[in-house]
Protein backbone atom coordinates (compact mmCIF):
# COMPACT_ATOMS: atom_id res chain seq x y z
CA UNK A 1 0.00 0.00 0.00
CA UNK A 2 1.07 3.53 -0.97
CA UNK A 3 2.10 5.61 2.23
CA UNK A 4 1.31 9.44 1.82
CA UNK A 5 2.51 11.94 4.24
CA UNK A 6 0.35 15.37 4.52
CA UNK A 7 1.24 18.83 4.33
CA UNK A 8 -0.38 21.42 5.49
CA UNK A 9 0.31 25.33 6.01
CA UNK A 10 -0.76 28.82 7.01
CA UNK A 11 0.86 31.80 6.40
CA UNK A 12 -0.67 34.61 8.45
CA UNK A 13 -1.59 34.81 12.36
CA UNK A 14 -4.77 36.65 11.04
CA UNK A 15 -6.07 33.57 9.46
CA UNK A 16 -7.73 30.88 11.93
CA UNK A 17 -6.05 27.91 13.07
CA UNK A 18 -8.84 25.83 11.51
CA UNK A 19 -7.29 26.72 8.31
CA UNK A 20 -4.75 23.57 8.85
CA UNK A 21 -7.36 21.04 10.03
CA UNK A 22 -9.28 21.64 7.03
CA UNK A 23 -6.52 21.36 4.92
CA UNK A 24 -6.05 17.81 6.94
CA UNK A 25 -9.35 17.17 6.23
CA UNK A 26 -9.57 17.19 2.83
CA UNK A 27 -6.15 15.44 1.93
CA UNK A 28 -7.04 12.71 4.33
CA UNK A 29 -10.13 11.91 2.59
CA UNK A 30 -8.41 12.62 -1.19
CA UNK A 31 -6.19 9.67 0.43
CA UNK A 32 -9.06 7.31 1.40
CA UNK A 33 -10.32 7.70 -2.29
CA UNK A 34 -7.14 6.25 -3.76
CA UNK A 35 -6.67 3.64 -0.98
CA UNK A 36 -3.64 5.75 0.63
CA UNK A 37 -2.28 4.84 4.12
CA UNK A 38 -1.47 8.30 5.91
CA UNK A 39 1.65 7.44 7.83
CA UNK A 40 2.53 10.86 8.89
CA UNK A 41 1.47 14.12 8.73
CA UNK A 42 3.22 17.38 8.73
CA UNK A 43 2.36 21.37 9.20
CA UNK A 44 3.78 24.79 9.55
CA UNK A 45 1.46 27.51 11.28
CA UNK A 46 1.25 31.36 10.68
CA UNK A 47 4.67 30.95 8.92
CA UNK A 48 5.11 32.56 5.48
CA UNK A 49 5.68 30.09 2.07
CA UNK A 50 8.31 32.74 0.90
CA UNK A 51 10.94 30.69 2.92
CA UNK A 52 11.48 26.86 3.55
CA UNK A 53 14.59 27.15 6.00
CA UNK A 54 11.83 28.52 8.69
CA UNK A 55 9.33 26.42 8.54
CA UNK A 56 10.36 23.62 11.22
CA UNK A 57 7.06 21.05 9.86
CA UNK A 58 8.44 21.03 5.98
CA UNK A 59 11.98 20.37 7.41
CA UNK A 60 11.42 17.00 9.16
CA UNK A 61 9.39 16.43 6.33
CA UNK A 62 12.64 16.31 4.54
CA UNK A 63 14.47 14.59 6.99
CA UNK A 64 11.71 11.94 7.09
CA UNK A 65 11.66 11.32 3.51
CA UNK A 66 15.20 10.89 3.08
CA UNK A 67 14.30 8.71 5.83
CA UNK A 68 11.78 6.77 2.89
CA UNK A 69 9.34 7.28 5.69
CA UNK A 70 6.41 7.63 3.03
CA UNK A 71 5.90 7.52 -0.66
CA UNK A 72 4.23 10.43 -1.65
CA UNK A 73 3.19 13.95 -0.23
CA UNK A 74 0.12 15.10 -0.50
CA UNK A 75 -0.89 18.80 0.00
CA UNK A 76 -3.98 20.88 -0.64
CA UNK A 77 -1.90 22.84 -3.60
CA UNK A 78 1.64 23.65 -4.16
CA UNK A 79 1.78 27.16 -2.92
CA UNK A 80 0.89 25.29 0.27
CA UNK A 81 4.32 23.60 0.08
CA UNK A 82 6.18 26.93 -1.20
CA UNK A 83 5.45 30.01 -3.05
CA UNK A 84 9.47 30.35 -3.35
CA UNK A 85 10.40 29.56 -6.94
CA UNK A 86 13.72 28.54 -5.71
CA UNK A 87 12.44 26.51 -2.84
CA UNK A 88 9.91 24.98 -4.66
CA UNK A 89 12.31 23.98 -7.12
CA UNK A 90 15.05 22.67 -4.22
CA UNK A 91 12.26 20.56 -2.63
CA UNK A 92 11.39 19.06 -5.54
CA UNK A 93 14.25 17.67 -6.20
CA UNK A 94 15.07 16.81 -2.66
CA UNK A 95 12.21 14.53 -2.96
CA UNK A 96 12.82 13.02 -6.26
CA UNK A 97 15.89 12.13 -4.97
CA UNK A 98 14.94 10.23 -1.95
CA UNK A 99 11.62 8.44 -4.33
CA UNK A 100 8.84 10.52 -2.99
CA UNK A 101 6.31 12.23 -5.17
CA UNK A 102 4.30 15.43 -5.15
CA UNK A 103 0.99 14.83 -5.29
CA UNK A 104 -1.45 18.51 -4.43
CA UNK A 105 -5.62 18.38 -4.57
CA UNK A 106 -5.23 21.70 -6.81
CA UNK A 107 -2.61 19.96 -9.79
CA UNK A 108 -2.62 16.26 -9.63
CA UNK A 109 1.36 14.70 -9.59
CA UNK A 110 3.75 17.57 -9.28
CA UNK A 111 6.01 17.20 -12.47
CA UNK A 112 8.79 20.12 -13.54
CA UNK A 113 6.41 21.55 -15.80
CA UNK A 114 4.04 22.52 -12.72
CA UNK A 115 7.45 23.16 -10.95
CA UNK A 116 8.78 25.90 -13.69
CA UNK A 117 5.08 27.38 -14.15
CA UNK A 118 3.44 27.38 -10.78
CA UNK A 119 7.02 28.52 -9.06
CA UNK A 120 7.20 31.60 -11.35
CA UNK A 121 3.23 32.55 -10.72
CA UNK A 122 3.58 32.48 -7.14
CA UNK A 123 6.92 34.35 -6.82
CA UNK A 124 4.87 36.74 -9.10
CA UNK A 125 2.28 36.45 -6.06
CA UNK A 126 4.79 37.42 -3.66
CA UNK A 127 5.74 40.45 -5.39
CA UNK A 128 2.65 41.60 -5.77
CA UNK A 129 1.77 40.73 -2.13
CA UNK A 130 4.43 42.62 -0.80
CA UNK A 131 4.02 46.08 -3.00
CA UNK A 132 0.03 45.87 -1.80
CA UNK A 133 1.08 44.94 2.27
CA UNK A 134 3.87 48.45 1.76
CA UNK A 135 0.63 50.31 0.14
CA UNK A 136 -1.69 49.41 2.93
CA UNK A 137 1.03 50.20 6.14
CA UNK A 138 1.87 53.42 4.55
CA UNK A 139 -2.18 54.29 3.99
CA UNK A 140 -2.38 53.50 7.90
CA UNK A 141 0.41 56.19 8.80
CA UNK A 142 -0.87 58.70 6.74
CA UNK A 143 -3.80 58.43 8.74
CA UNK A 144 -2.07 59.26 11.90
CA UNK A 145 -1.79 55.31 13.14
CA UNK A 146 1.03 52.84 13.74
CA UNK A 147 2.39 50.83 10.60
CA UNK A 148 4.24 48.51 13.06
CA UNK A 149 4.45 46.64 15.64
CA UNK A 150 3.53 47.82 19.03
CA UNK A 151 6.22 50.03 20.68
CA UNK A 152 7.39 50.63 23.84
CA UNK A 153 5.74 53.76 25.25
CA UNK A 154 2.56 52.91 24.02
CA UNK A 155 -0.31 50.49 24.51
CA UNK A 156 -2.63 49.00 21.82
CA UNK A 157 -6.20 49.96 21.35
CA UNK A 158 -8.91 47.72 20.29
CA UNK A 159 -11.99 48.95 18.72
CA UNK A 160 -14.29 48.45 15.58
CA UNK A 161 -15.77 50.65 13.15
CA UNK A 162 -19.07 50.79 12.14
CA UNK A 163 -18.95 47.39 10.41
CA UNK A 164 -17.64 46.04 13.11
CA UNK A 165 -14.14 45.11 11.80
CA UNK A 166 -11.40 45.81 13.64
CA UNK A 167 -9.86 49.13 13.51
CA UNK A 168 -6.07 48.41 13.19
CA UNK A 169 -2.98 50.70 14.16
CA UNK A 170 -4.68 52.96 16.97
CA UNK A 171 -2.39 53.23 20.17
CA UNK A 172 -2.31 55.01 23.58
CA UNK A 173 0.38 56.28 25.21
CA UNK A 174 1.43 53.93 28.36
CA UNK A 175 1.67 55.75 31.71
CA UNK A 176 4.51 53.32 33.14
CA UNK A 177 6.48 53.98 30.22
CA UNK A 178 6.26 56.74 28.89
CA UNK A 179 8.64 58.74 31.79
CA UNK A 180 11.54 56.24 29.67
CA UNK A 181 10.90 57.16 26.55
CA UNK A 182 11.21 60.95 27.56
CA UNK A 183 14.24 60.17 29.87
CA UNK A 184 16.07 58.54 26.45
CA UNK A 185 15.22 61.37 24.19
CA UNK A 186 15.88 63.98 26.95
CA UNK A 187 19.60 62.37 27.88
CA UNK A 188 20.04 61.60 23.73
CA UNK A 189 19.58 65.35 23.16
CA UNK A 190 22.38 66.43 26.05
CA UNK A 191 24.62 63.96 23.90
CA UNK A 192 24.75 60.97 26.45
CA UNK A 193 24.82 58.06 23.69
CA UNK A 194 21.52 55.96 22.50
CA UNK A 195 23.74 52.61 23.29
CA UNK A 196 21.90 49.93 25.03
CA UNK A 197 24.03 49.93 28.16
CA UNK A 198 23.92 53.65 29.12
CA UNK A 199 20.52 53.88 28.48
CA UNK A 200 19.51 50.61 30.17
CA UNK A 201 21.02 51.74 33.26
CA UNK A 202 19.09 54.73 33.44
CA UNK A 203 15.74 52.87 32.61
CA UNK A 204 13.46 52.11 35.10
CA UNK A 205 12.79 48.46 35.58
CA UNK A 206 9.67 47.81 32.90
CA UNK A 207 9.40 45.07 30.81
CA UNK A 208 9.15 45.72 27.00
CA UNK A 209 6.31 44.47 24.93
CA UNK A 210 8.78 42.23 22.63
CA UNK A 211 11.83 41.56 24.18
CA UNK A 212 13.28 39.06 26.57
CA UNK A 213 13.73 40.28 30.22
CA UNK A 214 16.64 41.91 30.93
CA UNK A 215 17.55 42.27 27.03
CA UNK A 216 17.02 44.89 24.35
CA UNK A 217 17.21 45.31 21.24
CA UNK A 218 19.85 47.84 19.73
CA UNK A 219 19.00 48.51 16.09
CA UNK A 220 15.56 49.87 18.47
CA UNK A 221 17.49 52.07 20.31
CA UNK A 222 19.49 53.74 18.02
CA UNK A 223 20.07 53.88 14.13
CA UNK A 224 19.47 51.13 11.41
CA UNK A 225 18.97 51.04 7.79
CA UNK A 226 15.44 52.18 8.76
CA UNK A 227 16.39 55.50 10.65
CA UNK A 228 12.55 56.32 11.41
CA UNK A 229 12.34 52.95 13.53
CA UNK A 230 14.31 53.90 16.23
CA UNK A 231 13.80 55.68 19.10
CA UNK A 232 16.24 58.21 18.83
CA UNK A 233 15.06 59.19 15.04
CA UNK A 234 11.11 58.63 15.74
CA UNK A 235 8.32 59.92 18.19
CA UNK A 236 6.84 56.70 18.50
CA UNK A 237 9.36 55.41 20.93
CA UNK A 238 10.37 51.98 19.59
CA UNK A 239 12.39 51.54 22.60
CA UNK A 240 12.15 47.45 23.35
CA UNK A 241 15.02 48.10 26.56
CA UNK A 242 14.97 47.22 30.22
CA UNK A 243 16.76 47.60 32.97
CA UNK A 244 16.88 48.89 36.46
CA UNK A 245 16.65 52.24 38.30
CA UNK A 246 19.55 54.45 39.10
Amino acid sequence: MTRVALYARYSSDQQSTSSIEDQLRICREQAAREGWQVVGTYKDAAISGSSVTLRPGIQVLLQDAQGRCFDVVLAEALDRISRDQADVATLYKHLQFAGVQIVTLAEGEISELHVGLKGTMNALFLKDLAKKTHRGLRGRVEQGRAGGGLCYGYDVVKSLDSRGNPIRGERTINAAQAPIVTRVFREFANGISPAPSPIASTATACPAPAAAPGTQRRSAVTSSAAPASSTTHSTSADWSGTGSAT
